[in-house]
């Protein structure tokens, strides 16, 4: 690919919330840079002197690139310690992708009215909204884009041929969706999280399958993430995931319909998205799970033991939101270091765990209730049992804020019950709802 387009991408990916007018003098400036300097006869201090220039210029008050709040802090240093750090800011992903496609008409008349234009703003708009999808699965994508609208716009039969091309496409459009998608959460959660939400995510939609069965393919999908997600190899995401969907398909479609239903299709790709889609299984009936004693939870398959005890949590409750998983984690995490070290572990693990359950219990089944409802019931009614179940809960609150605290929990809803929710944004959603439920107390949740 020509080197604007792909400078282009790599900094709309990189500063996902600025504007098509910084990334544009950015790009101006890089592209500049490498046709002076990487030419044959180039002096050798070429780069060296026009990088130096571009830190400076990213430097002053009246710097045209993006702003980062880390940008001070790195022009307090100088020279090539300046550069690295410049280099190495990047903008946290936007919480949902913003690109909404245009019609057909409205993109071949943009194209039309000036193509070059039109190329360099989608791959800002495209590369902005999904910049957590590897490089190639963008370059990919974004290429095959701009070949349909640059074809199909000349075409005598436009509707056909964009139809046709969209059914090409169909696969690399939904790559780039899901790879956006699981590498937002590496990249929130790390490895070892992203391993724990994605076993507790199957667990919720199959909760009939066992720890044993399950936690192979979490920790296969987390090795993918770790694998691909900042791969620049240019399969490895497609190849990975697809072979990662084919093991969940072999391990689960005996065991339940939905995932059968899933897998029938001969997209892999296509399965992968479905089961990515699929919503939480029926509260299931299981046995009552024994929790791990203390001296399991000390031991040095502590953490394994910890995770299956949420691993039995996350199939007895479908509707919990991952952010509240994942907080969960964190939670058992850090009570397992301050207890495990100390000269009476038990004592300690023994109060805390009392204390988290009687900070937990409610705010658990309140998160797992309003997800619940919010899957089982169209928006608007779901509203309306909210706002009754609140005026009950709360019969002293004054209507302004009984409607603050109804669009507080919808928004909850409709952002964190979801399979794709944002996990900085939820994660954030939750800590307000524990600090909203703790009040004044101190809280080993919050």
């Amino acid at each position: 690919m020509r080197y604007k387009p792909g400078t282009i991408i790599a900094n709309s990916r990189k500063y996902s919330n600025g504007t098509f007018e910084e990334i544009g003098h950015l790009v101006r400036e890089i592209v500049s840079l490498a046709e002076r300097c990487c030419t044959d006869g180039a002096d050798p201090s070429c780069y060296d002197a026009g990088s130096t220039a571009l830190s400076v210029k990213s430097c002053s008050a009246d710097s045209p690139f993006p702003a980062h709040p880390g940008t001070a802090e790195c022009c307090t240093h100088e020279g090539l310690e300046r550069k690295l750090c410049l280099a190495a800011l990047r903008h946290p992903p936007q919480p949902l992708p913003r690109y909404l496609q245009p019609s057909d008409k409205e993109l071949c008349q943009a194209f039309r009215q000036d193509p070059r234009e039109f190329a360099d703003r989608f791959l800002y708009e495209y590369a902005s909204s999904y910049s957590q999808a590897p490089l190639p699965v963008l370059l990919g994508s974004t290429t095959t884009f701009l070949s349909m609208v640059s074809t199909c716009c000349i075409s005598p039969a436009p509707t056909a041929c964009f139809l046709k091309e969209k059914l090409e496409r169909k696969t690399l459009s939904l790559l780039t969706l899901t790879s956006n998608r699981i590498c937002s959460r590496f990249s929130a959660y790390g490895k070892d999280k992203v391993g724990f939400s994605y076993l507790a995510s199957l667990a919720q939609k199959a909760p009939s399958a066992s720890f044993e069965d399950l936690l192979p393919l979490a920790e296969d999908a987390a090795e993918v993430s770790s694998q691909c997600c900042d791969s620049v190899a240019e399969d490895c995401m497609q190849k990975k995931l697809l072979e990662h969907t084919t093991k969940v398909c072999t391990a689960l479609s005996a065991r339940d319909g939905r995932f059968a239903d899933c897998c029938t299709g001969k997209n892999l790709m296509e399965n992968h998205f479905c089961i990515l889609a699929m919503p939480p299984a029926p509260v299931p009936r299981l046995p009552e799970a024994s929790e791990p004693t203390n001296k399991e939870l000390c031991g040095k398959d502590g953490a394994l033991h910890a995770t299956r005890s949420l691993f039995e949590l996350a199939r007895r409750h479908p509707s919990l939101p991952d952010a509240v998983l994942a907080k969960l984690y964190d939670s058992s995490g850090k009570l397992r270091e301050e207890c495990c070290s100390t000269k009476d572990p038990s004592a300690c693990l023994d109060s805390k765990r009392k204390r988290m359950e009687a900070e937990l219990l409610p705010f658990l089944e309140k998160a797992s209730q309003l997800c619940q409802q919010y899957h089982k019931l169209p928006f608007l009614e779901f509203k309306k049992r909210l706002r009754e179940s609140l005026a009950q809960a709360e019969p002293e609150a004054s209507p302004a804020h009984l409607e603050q605290l109804l669009e507080q929990r919808a928004s909850f809803a409709s952002t964190c019950c979801l399979p794709d929710a944002p996990p900085l944004l939820c994660a954030s959603k939750v800590s307000s709802e524990l600090a909203e439920a703790c009040k004044k107390e101190s809280c080993l949740l919050g």
